[in-house]
């Protein structure tokens, strides 16, 4: 499993801006094999930011690394961003190997 995240420091008043821009997109993501799913997270909120994360989980690095030369790829970010400025400075990637999983009962309900 690959986890691939962003990181955004949103301005506080273009947090709901911010997030309408996610909600009304068509990732293609569904479309991508190897693609497990798909979460964007609300985390702290700071003196002059909201910090927020993409987080997409896939089957493997190489399955991520079609998906970033892909057509859906450049179809799901081609929408051009407003004219007011949303976040601070560029999204900051970080990808992860996963390690361990340990899996909750949900999680083992669902299998």
């Amino acid at each position: 499993m690959f986890i691939a995240m962003n990181r955004f420091k949103v301005y506080k008043d273009a947090t709901q801006d911010f997030e309408q821009v996610w909600l009304g997109r068509d990732s293609h993501l569904g479309e991508m094999e190897g693609f497990v799913e798909f979460h964007l997270l609300r985390g702290p909120e700071h003196e002059d930011h909201v910090l927020y994360a993409s987080h997409t989980v896939w089957a493997s690095r190489a399955a991520f690394e079609a998906w970033t030369r892909s057509e859906q790829f450049r179809r799901a970010h081609s929408r051009a961003p407003s004219t007011k400025p949303l976040y601070l400075s560029h999204p900051q990637f970080e990808g992860f190997e996963a390690i361990q999983t340990v899996a909750g009962p949900a999680a083992q309900a669902a299998e």
